[in-house]
Order: structure tokens, then sequence, then C-alpha cells
């Protein structure tokens, strides 16, 4: 891979985005999540540390990784922890990000199979340093988990590979993960705001592209509610997603991580997330988890055991 020269001029550090500070609203109750203090927390942040590996779940800080890591639960964030893209919602550091380490999807097989993990959830940030986007470095890692642990189901959470050289998708969908995931994040008049270094309707067209080079792969996206969309257009989003066969959606609860991010706009009530739930049924999901701790890889692993339960059952009936 040849880096290529990232339209951040003058960065050389990473550094969290700046922006203006923003007052955040206090959590109403449904939100709040116990501090991390289990003995199966610490086993995992542990083997985590032990083999140098990344986590989505620290740098994005999950409100989840307590319970998640307590039942020895991680998604691994691949390529480093610094990103290329400076969204407005995401707590990742922004900047020009390291070489890539050949070692790691290494590393990365052997957590899984010391942690004993049945499904993995593996993401990254943003490279638009790279020719692919990261892509056959992604496939590295798969190949490297079916050979390490071989029994676990993978499923990966990309990047949307925009400014990439053709055949980037492929090489991911190629090394065959089980579940290919790629957020939405939020609806399309947000994403100037929000989302300013992506496009909706390419993110929307590389799911699409999943199915149509492998129909049987199950394809998965999300967004957050509280940044200032409405119901009406939520529902276009499901509409859109369904247009591209998406399988699996989810609806979480977008948290403001520090003043300096996009203001929250309001904390959505668990009788909407319920309501957003049974609209995406209705329109053809498999699976949807709409809660407002709903996140990408929260209980990944059994929502996995539950898609393909579903798919068999729809197959049946037709």
């Amino acid at each position: 891979m040849h880096p290529r020269d990232l339209s951040i001029p003058g960065q050389r550090h990473p550094e969290k985005a700046h922006r203006p500070d923003q007052a955040q609203p206090k959590k109403p109750d449904w939100i709040r999540v116990k501090a991390p203090t289990s003995a199966g927390y610490k086993a995992t942040r542990d083997i985590l540390k032990a083999n140098r590996l990344v986590t989505v779940c620290e740098e994005a800080g999950c409100p989840n990784v307590g319970e998640c890591w307590s039942q020895g639960h991680a998604t691994m964030m691949i390529m480093g922890e610094v990103c290329t893209r400076g969204c407005t919602f995401c707590n990742v550091a922004t900047g020009r990000p390291d070489a890539l380490d050949a070692f790691e999807p290494g590393r990365v097989a052997h957590a899984v199979a010391t942690l004993g993990l049945n499904h993995v959830v593996v993401t990254s940030v943003d490279r638009d340093d790279l020719d692919d986007g990261g892509a056959e470095h992604f496939a590295q890692t798969i190949r490297a988990i079916r050979h390490r642990a071989p029994g676990s189901t993978i499923e990966v959470l990309t990047p949307d590979f925009l400014k990439c050289a053709p055949g980037a998708l492929e090489k991911v969908v190629e090394a065959r993960p089980d579940v290919f995931n790629h957020n939405l994040e939020t609806v399309p008049s947000l994403y100037p705001t929000v989302r300013p270094g992506a496009r909706y309707f390419h993110s929307l067209r590389l799911l699409q592209r999943v199915k149509e080079l492998d129909p049987a792969m199950f394809t998965k996206s999300g967004i957050m509610v509280g940044l200032g969309e409405d119901a009406q257009s939520v529902r276009q989003v499901m509409d859109d997603m369904r247009s591209a066969d998406v399988d699996f959606l989810t609806i979480g609860q977008y948290l403001q991580p520090t003043p300096k991010h996009h203001r929250i706009d309001r904390f959505v009530t668990p009788e909407e997330f319920k309501g957003y739930e049974n609209a995406a049924y209705g329109k053809g999901f498999l699976m949807v988890s709409a809660t407002p701790l709903t996140r990408s890889s929260y209980h990944a692993g059994e929502d996995f055991a539950r898609l393909r339960a579903a798919r068999l059952e729809r197959l049946g009936r037709s």
C-alpha cells in the first residue's frame, strides 16, 4: 500500500476534533449504566492489552463496555486508533495514522481464540490514506481468524471505502465474513454536519453491492437518533435500507461524547424506540434492534443466531 496525501493540512498528531462547546443535557434513568468492575471485565481487558489490541468499546466510549467485557465480548478495532475523517458524533481521534501493522491480523485471531468467542466483530477507523482503505487488511484479519478460531463466526463493520481504488469492497466480500455491516449513522439531511466526509447514497450503494456480490451474505446497518432527525426521515432511511436488501437494522440513542461534539438534540424514549422496531419489522427486516443502548455490536453473537433463524423461518414460509 502506498500512503496517499490526506486532506488534513498541517496536522501531524492525532487529536479530537475541536468544535464549539455544547452543553450536554442530563441523562434520563433509562440511559444510565453501572461502571465496569467485574472479574470478567478485567480478564478481557488484560487479554486485549497483552495482544496490544485497540477496541472501539474504549475508543468510542461505548456505554455497554462493562456488560460486554464481563462476558468476554469485545469489538476489535484494526488499523490503529487514529481516523482520517472528522465525524462530529465520534470520539475517535482524527489525524494522520501510522503505517499498518502486518502482525495485527494474527494478534486479533489469537485474542479471539483466547477469549473463546463464538462470534467476533471487527471494525476499523477510516483509512483514506491507503489506496484500498484497508480492505486487504480486513481480508487478512478475516482469514487469520478463520485459521486460528475456525468455530467463530465473523462480523465486519467497515468504513465506506469512498476514496478508494476500484475493487476494495470486493476484497472484503471475497474473504467471506458472515455479516457485512456498514452504518449509515444518520438521516441524509444531517450528513453535512454529522458525517461531512461521507456520502449517504454511496454508503447505501455499498450495502446494495455486497448483496450483488454475495446474495447469501447477511448485511447490517445502523443509525443513531437524537441528533436532530424526525420520525419521518428515520422511516425513510428504513425504506432506503430495504431497497438495498439490508437484513438487520440497529437504532440507538446518540450520546454526546464531549461538549465539543455534535449537540445532542434530545433523548428518545423507550416507547419511541419500540415504535421504530415495530415499523422496521413491518418493512421486512429480518432482525431489528432498537433501544436506547443499542450499538452495532451489542449482543452481536446472540443477534446473529436469531438472524440465521429468522432467515430459515422466512425461507420455510416462501
